[in-house]
């Protein structure tokens, strides 16, 4: 029989999960920022509310900084 090492099978360390944790917050966060823009009258459109800086610039920069965090957890050597 031969012996077996008591070697961690895990793909992942503790740090990688932390900054996978950080990478999927952004996008969340991002997500969040995106959302909204509904008017109570449906047949007015609000360009200034729908096309804000926040909505067209913010969030997609966290949503893509989030997707870089998660690229950088999982190639990170633990």
């Amino acid at each position: 029989m031969s012996e077996h090492n008591n070697k961690s099978l895990a793909f992942f360390g503790k740090s990688n999960y932390i900054w996978m944790m950080v990478g999927a917050a952004l996008i969340i966060i991002g997500m969040v920022v995106m959302s909204g823009g509904k008017s109570a009258d449906p047949n007015v459109f609000n360009a200034n509310e729908v096309y804000s800086f926040r909505r067209i610039t913010i969030a997609p920069i966290l949503i893509i900084a989030g997707f870089i965090v998660e690229i950088y957890a999982i190639f990170k050597k633990s």
